[in-house]
């Protein structure tokens, strides 16, 4: 962290905290300084070493750590001193605890004829002085840290298929235990007393898998805040938000008949006890998901390509659609307000910044071959990278501004390898939010060119005026734009799809009122429980099919299609009632609406 002196309006200065950048690659590790400068930190012990495995920053921002293959050195941000060194060479993994009071280290587990002994692999120590406070045999690096409360006063440990809790970092004891069930992962929430454990529970032969969340220490069965069942879950991960009062729980399976991508469901669970189960508008894998840090709402990415991501608020209803496009990843800045959503991988690198306060897109750049992204502490830079594995060409990474500006680039030369990036971390609220301006800022050109984003036109179509675009799928809530001076033939063609939507709509007006128990004629009808048949559905959705391409009005052909997707996914939960699943509550509130939905639609097509 650095101090950089600014001119102040009373003729004085003020500090200006400036974020650092650690690098990591087969030079080994240094530190540069962030907007504006950019300088290296030149009191940073920069290590040469080829063997730098990891690095990492503490939650609160006091301390960095990294390995380089003889030891693992800690130093204070504030200063850039090394405060401590453990000598040892093997860890590959480490982690500090919530306030970085204890940091703890994995080494690969190891036996050997001359050792059959179990040697303890997982060592927990204090930060500042280096002190050995426990060790423990953790054979997998999958899930091997311990966890801990904010304040540190429980952590607990997954050990077999246990999980064992300490408090007050007294490890002589184990305070509770959660053996209830086999216990595959958990999750502390990111808050202070009460305190409240999520638990994944995988289900057995023809048994389905659970999701428990407790609160701490009450960890029987039947004491269960909140629990979710399913079935086909081969991998679990848990999203809390950051005040630790909801969780999100996405299953997924590796394999499966209808998807390369294999299956993916999203849950929600809440503090409260509440439950429900997120339902999307389009089939296909989910590839990101993410809380705003105003702790409010989420946002997913999901659907076959071109893939849709949808705002939901804490009742899992869709509140923003942010289109269909090709891409893969969210990130929200740390205080919530831009949300970048981007296509890396085996797409184009695609990213968008979004205002999600006011629902506005910011701006649109390109960064193709992004391996890294990561959010500055101020929210208002971003870096992206280029890293080795993944990539081996065109190692480097680039710093911009949120408004799409680019600001600075480090290329890698071909000899060097890029292996990680990663943005100092800071105390909350060292960086207030600020107003969101859509005017770009200077900055400067990119070494590589980029790819035209023009539309290729054939010779004889150049000059003139093209009416069609190149994402017709594509929809950001804003609406389109018609042609104000159409061709004749254009005229022409309108004329005779009017002629044939009124002949249509003659015809399916003499149907309606022939069909005395049909929906278009009785849409408030309901059946038992206040319930429109399913017969009835087939109907509107018949209706719906044939009307909808006629539309000339390109908004109420949206509604029209919004109202037949919630219509056909309310006639596919009545099928799961009626074959006697257990429904969750928002999804028997969505049934309760179809009568209000079916006469919405009425009105639109007739």
């Amino acid at each position: 962290m650095f101090d950089i002196m600014i001119p102040h309006g009373n003729g004085g200065k003020m500090a200006l905290t400036v974020p650092c950048v650690a690098v990591r690659g087969s030079t080994g590790i240094s530190l540069g300084q962030g907007p504006p400068s950019y300088e290296p930190v030149t009191t940073f012990p920069k290590d040469d070493s080829k063997l730098c495995r990891v690095m990492l920053f503490s939650p609160d921002g006091r301390y960095f750590a990294w390995t380089n293959g003889t030891c693992v050195k800690i130093v204070l941000c504030n200063t850039w001193k090394v405060i401590t060194e453990i000598k040892k060479p093997k860890v590959s993994a480490i982690r500090f605890s919530s306030k970085g009071t204890y940091f703890m280290t994995w080494e690969p587990y190891t036996a050997t004829l001359n050792n059959p002994q179990r040697s303890p692999n997982l060592h927990i120590w204090k930060t500042e002085t280096n002190e050995l406070v426990k060790s423990f045999v953790q054979k997998k690096q999958s899930d091997w840290e311990p966890q801990w409360s904010s304040d540190e006063k429980i952590c607990g440990i997954l050990m077999g298929a246990d999980v064992m809790f300490y408090e007050d970092a007294n490890f002589e004891k184990i305070v509770h235990r959660i053996n209830i069930a086999t216990v595959a992962k958990f999750s502390i929430a990111p808050n202070n007393a009460p305190y409240h454990i999520l638990c994944y529970v995988p289900g057995k032969s023809g048994q389905p898998s659970l999701g428990r969340l407790f609160q701490y220490p009450k960890f029987q069965s039947t004491q269960a805040l909140a629990n979710k069942s399913f079935f086909q879950a081969d991998r679990v991960d848990i999203y809390w938000n950051q005040k630790g009062t909801s969780a999100l729980l996405m299953t997924s399976t590796e394999m499966d008949k209808s998807s390369y991508y294999g299956k993916q469901t999203l849950h929600y669970l809440n503090t409260k006890s509440e439950t429900a189960m997120v339902m999307f508008s389009k089939e296909g894998p989910i590839y990101s998901v993410q809380w705003s840090p105003k702790n409010t709402e989420f946002c997913v990415v999901y659907g076959f390509m071109p893939a849709k991501a949808t705002l939901f608020n804490l009742k899992c209803e869709p509140i923003f659609e942010f289109g269909a496009l090709h891409r893969n990843s969210i990130y929200y800045n740390p205080h919530g307000n831009i949300l970048i959503l981007a296509g890396f991988g085996n797409l184009s690198g695609i990213i968008q910044l979004w205002d999600v306060v006011n629902r506005k897109l910011i701006a649109e750049i390109s960064a193709s071959d992004t391996t890294l992204l990561e959010w500055s502490p101020d929210g208002e830079h971003f870096m992206t990278a280029t890293t080795t594995p993944r990539l081996r060409m065109g190692n480097g990474f680039k710093i911009w501004h949120y408004s799409g500006t680019l600001l600075y680039e480090r290329p890698w030369n071909k000899q060097e390898e890029l292996w990680e990036v990663l943005w100092q971390t800071f105390p909350p609220d060292t960086f207030k939010e600020k107003p969101i301006s859509y005017k770009a800022v200077e900055g400067i050109a990119p070494s590589q060119p980029q790819a035209s984003k023009q539309v290729y036109r054939p010779p004889s179509a150049r000059g003139q005026t093209i009416t069609f675009k190149l994402h017709d799928d594509e929809e950001f809530g804003i609406k389109p734009t018609t042609d104000s001076n159409p061709s004749k033939a254009a005229l022409k063609a309108k004329k005779k799809r009017e002629a044939k939507k009124a002949k249509k709509e003659l015809e399916l007006q003499t149907n309606v009122n022939s069909t005395s128990s049909g929906v278009l004629s009785h849409p408030s009808n309901p059946t038992t429980n206040g319930q429109v048949s399913n017969n009835s559905s087939k109907i509107q959705s018949n209706a719906v099919t044939s009307d909808s391409d006629l539309t000339e009005d390109p908004e109420k052909q949206k509604k029209i299609k919004k109202l037949k997707n919630k219509l056909d996914q309310i006639s596919k939960l009545k099928e799961q009632l009626s074959a006697g699943k257990q429904l969750e509550i928002n999804q028997l509130e969505k049934i309760k609406k179809e009568a209000e939905l079916v006469k919405e639609l009425e009105e639109l097509i007739l």
